[in-house]
């Protein structure tokens, strides 16, 4: 009888080789995918850092670019009269960055022009020193109100016209309250404390004073106000010399920009008079300004800080026809994967219209 063969089952295996190599082949592409995941974190990460850096400079530069372009609008060609060192002023204080003192000159000039320059004036950072400059414009928003600039002294009726004391030291608005309290609904803000008020008397000559405070008909210009402009005191360059005329009055806006290195990072400031400053935009590694001249003959350009003498002529501020802006900046946190902070650069030429502008029909 023949025996009864059992079937052969397969018992077989991976063997240790073939293991080794899947387990290889598989780590290979798990460490691609992983390799290729990261980058693209990290790729990310660098793209975010640009957009941002990108996205701080443009906020922070049009802002002041605009106000460039505005800069002199109803500033008197020449500069408003101030209150001068030699006729008995003291000094008369400039916005700036924090911790800061820098004065306005009233001692070798006679007028407040509508840029003035700070080369190396602001905090330095990284040791590069950064610039400030301060601009002066007309708010021409307030005159809407009546259609023209309110005028003090006019002929009429008493208390129904705007009446300024005999020492110059408030104005009553008479009937024109609305032009105190404004339309802040419609962008129209108040006048208010802190306020600059310029005075034009009609043959040209021009006061500035500050307000210290108001009611619903009445407007104070103390001593002791932050700019120290209400000098009546002096024999030259205060409102005590345009006392007695018919004076037109307009709220003048001064806008000084500047780097804080105070916070947590250095930030391009905007600063209205001598409210509190806006930041702009953060981190500031730059802040440089040059400023083109025109006389008609030599045109100087990039001078650094004005009034700039060259071959024995002094040229003043109103000849700026061109700024020339810098600005650098980093973004908040340091690249994953280039180990370093993301850096954009923009430089600007901005025409300035209000001082630019030459009447070729005169």
């Amino acid at each position: 009888m023949k025996g009864h063969m059992r079937p052969r089952t397969s018992e077989g295996g991976f063997s240790l080789l073939e293991l080794l190599l899947s387990a290889t082949i598989a780590l290979i592409i798990i460490g691609t995918a992983l390799t290729a995941f990261m980058n693209g974190v990290e790729m990310n990460d660098v793209t975010s850092q640009l957009a941002d850096a990108r996205h701080n400079l443009r906020s922070g530069t049009n802002l002041l670019v605009r106000d460039l372009m505005q800069t002199g609008r109803g500033i008197p060609t020449g500069g408003i009269s101030i209150p001068l060192a030699s006729g008995g002023a003291t000094a008369i204080s400039r916005p700036g960055p924090p911790g800061a003192s820098y004065y306005f000159d009233n001692t070798t000039a006679t007028t407040l022009s509508a840029v003035t320059t700070g080369a190396g004036l602001g905090p330095s950072v990284n040791g590069n020193p950064t610039d400030i400059v301060t601009l002066l414009m007309v708010d021409s928003i307030l005159d809407e109100h009546l259609g023209q600039p309110l005028q003090v002294n006019v002929p009429a009726t008493p208390g129904t016209v705007p009446k300024l004391a005999v020492d110059g030291s408030s104005f009553s608005v008479g009937t024109s309250t609305g032009w105190i309290s404004g339309d802040p609904a419609n962008g129209r803000p108040p006048v208010k404390q802190g306020d600059l008020l310029l005075f034009t008397h009609p043959n040209g000559n021009t006061a500035m004073q500050t307000v210290t405070r108001v009611d619903t008909s009445n407007v104070y210009f103390e001593v002791s106000d932050a700019f120290n402009l209400n000098q009546r005191g002096v024999s030259a360059g205060s409102i005590t010399q345009l006392l007695g005329a018919v004076l037109t009055v307009q709220r003048v806006l001064m806008y000084t920009y500047y780097v804080d290195v105070t916070g947590s990072s250095p930030r391009l400031m905007r600063r209205l008079n001598y409210t509190t400053g806006q930041a702009l935009v953060g981190v500031v590694e730059a802040l440089d300004l040059s400023y083109d001249l025109v006389d008609g003959t030599v045109n100087p350009t990039q001078v650094r800080d004005l009034p700039y003498t060259a071959a024995g002529v002094t040229y003043s501020a109103n000849l700026i026809r061109k700024a020339n802006v810098h600005i650098g900046v980093r973004a908040e946190t340091i690249s994953a994967r280039q180990h370093e902070y993301q850096r954009n650069q923009l430089s600007t030429v901005v025409s300035l219209r209000n001082l630019a502008f030459v009447d070729r029909y005169k």
